[in-house]
């Protein structure tokens, strides 16, 4: 079984043999280099990775630099935290460590490299039993001094040591895991994980958590409702506001809104493109998409539950979620349009609205395409009842007949056509152009040369 492990982990690749030829190159300076992290675990669960971290035991920091630098390029950036990088190839080079917990963060840590450390010691500042597992390159021996292996096979993520609290990011770390793996979080895991706070832990740590819980999640749900178990839910009263928000159960059989949300995000896996910028619109936009509800749900006559307006609503909630995470106000802008408009396509299609009706919402919203993909995690969300597909056919094909799937329709009339006309630059250019846009929208015109003699008589009129 060991041997099988080593050669899922290490194909015919440059990176696969140059882990082969380092080994090769400890042994014979009376040291020991060992595969670890998630290229052990991976392999293990049969999926063969493309880039791997080498712990080296033995050889001092230098003497392991001097060793590398004979054969590869090395960078030193990690040096201080012992750890080199091989240029060229998705390999990192560590020496075995001691950290102990300074100061608050995740950067508040005091690192003690020791070459000749115990594997066990080595493998208990780790975070999870399954990311604590060695193989040697060379002979396939395997070293799970915290039964990793067991737990693989088991579908659990536990933590190794008591050092798991140190670093509370570890906690988003269990989040995404759960998700991607589909694993269930140990008891005395979650329990820890309870008695930790994020401490101030940088953006873009966090939405790089987040980002992989979806956009790699198979299960997002998972991960959300690990969150809820172990208390972190309350880091984001966007979601817990979510929770025990109640449905009429015509629509929504599947119960509350988080229960909703949950659905919807374990559908993204069948909407992914591969294309990062779209999928994380996508994710977070469905992740956010019901985030106006707990302020507009109402109970009206014979027990009818209501949230009319909610699409638009979220917009604050929208925004205070995402701040958190990324710094970024376009992408911010991007996901209010799709939540605002999430809505629209099924009462475009069974409203069989016009043309214009398509173009004013291509430009509310900016990608149909995107905005079909997060209706369609919407309408799958609602087990058991199954959407009606046809809907989402007709509107993303018609969306693509009128060219306005991508982008909304781009002005046939601009500032060169004004000045081309005598007109000088001014404020009276962009009330001519929002007007011709408007008129462009409408369907007035739907071509340059009509755009042209549109033109052409307003500006005749106007000089009358």
């Amino acid at each position: 079984m060991s041997t099988n492990i080593v050669s899922t982990c290490l194909p015919d690749t440059p990176a696969a043999n140059a882990v082969r030829e380092i080994a090769a190159m400890a042994r014979d300076t009376d040291g020991r280099a060992l595969l670890v992290g998630g290229c052990v675990r991976d392999a293990i669960r049969g999926i063969c990775g493309h880039d791997y971290d080498l712990e080296v035991y033995g050889i001092p920091s230098e003497k392991l630099y001097s060793m590398l630098s004979s054969r590869f390029s090395v960078n030193k950036v990690g040096m201080s935290f012992g750890v080199m990088k091989i240029g060229g190839l998705d390999i990192d080079v560590s020496l075995p460590r001691r950290e102990s917990k300074t100061t608050p963060g995740h950067r508040g840590f005091l690192v003690d490299t020791i070459s000749d450390l115990p594997y066990h010691e080595a493998c208990a500042r780790r975070d999870f039993t399954i990311n604590a597992i060695l193989a040697d390159p060379i002979t396939g021996e395997i070293i799970d001094p915290f039964k990793g292996m067991a737990d693989i096979e088991n579908h659990i993520i536990r933590h190794v040591s008591g050092h798991f609290s140190e670093d509370p990011l570890r906690v988003l770390r269990a989040m995404q895991f759960s998700a991607r793996f589909e694993y269930n979080v140990a008891p005395e895991t979650i329990a820890a994980c309870s008695r930790m706070t994020p401490e101030n832990l940088p953006a873009e740590r966090l939405a790089g958590e987040w980002e992989k819980l979806l956009l790699k999640g198979t299960k997002p749900s998972l991960g959300l409702a690990f969150l809820r178990d172990c208390g972190w839910i309350r880091h984001y009263p966007e979601l817990e506001a979510l929770i025990d928000c109640p449905q009429d159960p015509r629509w929504h059989p599947e119960g509350d809104v988080w229960t909703h949300t949950m659905f919807a995000l374990d559908w993204l896996p069948n909407v992914r493109k591969g294309i990062r910028a779209d999928d994380i619109l996508v994710a977070v936009s469905v992740l956010c998409h019901d985030f106006g509800k707990p302020d507009t749900t109402a109970f009206a006559e014979k027990g009818k539950i209501t949230s009319y307006g909610h699409e638009k609503s979220a917009e604050t909630q929208v925004r205070s979620f995402i701040k958190r995470l990324w710094n970024m106000p376009d992408f911010e802008d991007a996901v209010v349009r799709l939540v605002a408009t999430h809505m629209r396509p099924v009462a475009l299609v069974v409203n069989d609205a016009s043309d214009k009706a398509y173009r004013k919402l291509a430009v509310e919203a900016r990608r149909l395409d995107l905005l079909a993909d997060v209706v369609e995690c919407d309408m799958n969300a609602t087990p058991p009842n199954g959407p009606d597909i046809n809907i989402l056919r007709k509107f993303r094909e018609r969306a693509e007949a009128l060219a306005v799937a991508k982008e909304p329709p781009r002005p046939l009339i601009q500032g060169r056509d004004l000045i081309a006309r005598g007109l000088t630059p001014g404020p009276e250019f962009g009330e001519i152009l929002s007007r011709f846009y408007e008129r462009q929208i409408n369907g007035d015109f739907t071509d340059k040369e009509s755009a042209d003699k549109y033109l052409d008589r307003f500006l005749k009129r106007k000089r009358q």
